[in-house]
């Protein structure tokens, strides 16, 4: 998607060789414009696939699934990473690695939002080393949804998590794919 990857270039901010901020536009102060080009691309990549339902996980990935859902006509589900009174009972549950915060999260979906009726899509912000989707995935699983695939804003693709979770057959888009970066080059993408 060219108009991501042009904001990219223009606003990321690389940190060492593994980080790239795009807090400006993406997961701090959102781009509402930009996530509903976001959104149609999705619709556009994963259209005729009977998607029902959108699923993320808190927290930068909400607003980008929101917009998304959208053009789909469906409801957000989010994967919360604490247990609240407000998601008493049967849940699915799953353990997640944060890259970003560097600790281990207990993530669930109350089993009331998802199920064996639905064809899920699950959508966020980043892909680097796959937790996150594999977590989302496991959740889509314990449900016998049905899963059309991932579609992720930005992949880190010299990273592993892509290429683990499209081995196990699974649809992964990315709509910008980053080969390398550094903090003197820049960010240069895959395709």
């Amino acid at each position: 998607m060219e108009l991501l990857k042009q904001r990219i270039r223009r606003d990321g901010i690389v940190k060492g060789n593994d980080v790239l901020k795009v807090d400006g536009f993406l997961n701090h102060q959102m781009d509402v414009a930009l996530f509903e080009e976001i959104g149609r691309e999705f619709l556009r990549r994963f259209e005729g696939c009977g998607v029902n339902k959108i699923l993320t996980i808190e927290a930068s990935g909400i607003g980008i699934a929101c917009i998304t859902a959208q053009s789909f006509h469906c409801p957000v589900v989010f994967a919360k990473k604490s247990q609240t009174k407000n998601i008493a009972g049967q849940v699915y549950s799953t353990k997640v690695e944060s890259f970003t915060h560097g600790r281990v999260y207990d993530v669930m979906v109350s089993r009331q939002y998802l199920g064996p009726e639905d064809t899920v899509l699950i959508i966020d912000d980043f892909l680097a080393n796959g937790a996150a989707l594999e977590g989302l995935i496991h959740l889509v699983e314990q449900a016998g949804a049905r899963l059309a695939g991932a579609g992720v804003v930005i992949e880190k693709a010299f990273q592993p998590g892509g290429g683990r979770i499209r081995a196990r057959g699974i649809r992964v888009e990315a709509l910008a794919r980053i080969k390398s970066m550094s903090e003197e080059k820049g960010v240069e993408f895959a395709d």
